[in-house]
């Protein structure tokens, strides 16, 4: 993360979350017809923060090289509706080198087809919100070695759902976490319960070294 005083980096942030919040409502809007539609809209809005914002999680070499993330193409087969299963109480705390531990709690699980079935979290906390990271076989030399995140809704990557529990799960969208970019950043990271045997080629791929 860049040098900045305390003030000027949480008004970064807090923008980083609003333009985020912002991108991920229109994407729902536009998934509705065409989720092809909404993912390429995603992979633009998130070149544009990651080249220019103040808040963007790339290096100043990194930046200085940045010719957009590394996206698969669109690939339906790896978008699911589902509804969120029973899972019994659970709780995880996840040590963090800038946050202190971080708590969550297990509220759910999703079966995602033949790939497998991952664990839905709760930020426990004031601000709660729902957490689905996953790692898959590809980690460590295709996908980010410490997994990548589908949901956290906390910061508005939240692809949509609805009150009797039906979750939208599209693993196109599956984004690296900050830490991938900037060793600096200190993200929680896909446990066993969120880790699949299968390969996952879709989403954001490996990030670039620097």
């Amino acid at each position: 993360m860049h040098a900045a005083t305390p003030l000027t980096a949480a008004l970064e942030l807090a923008d980083w979350r609003r333009r985020t919040a912002e991108t991920y409502a229109l994407v729902r809007s536009l998934a509705v017809h065409d989720p092809a539609q909404a993912h390429a809209v995603w992979v633009q809005e998130r070149d544009e923060l990651f080249a220019s914002h103040p808040a963007s999680p790339l290096t100043a070499d990194a930046r200085a090289d940045f010719a957009g993330l590394d996206v698969a193409p669109y690939d339906p087969a790896y978008r699911f509706e589902v509804e969120v299963g029973p899972a019994g109480p659970q709780r995880l705390d996840l040590a963090t080198d800038t946050d202190g531990v971080v708590g969550f709690d297990r509220v759910g699980s999703v079966a995602l087809g033949g790939l497998g079935t991952l664990t839905l979290w709760s930020l426990r906390g004031y601000a709660g919100g729902l957490f689905l990271p996953v790692r898959d076989a590809l980690a460590g030399h295709g996908t980010f070695g410490g997994g990548r995140y589908l949901l956290d809704t906390i910061k508005g990557a939240d692809l949509g759902c609805d009150h009797v529990g039906r979750l939208v799960v599209d693993l196109n969208f599956a984004y690296n976490p900050s830490c991938a970019y900037d060793p600096t950043w200190s993200c929680p990271l896909a446990t066993r319960a969120n880790t699949l045997a299968a390969e996952l080629p879709v989403g954001e791929l490996m990030a670039p070294a620097g």
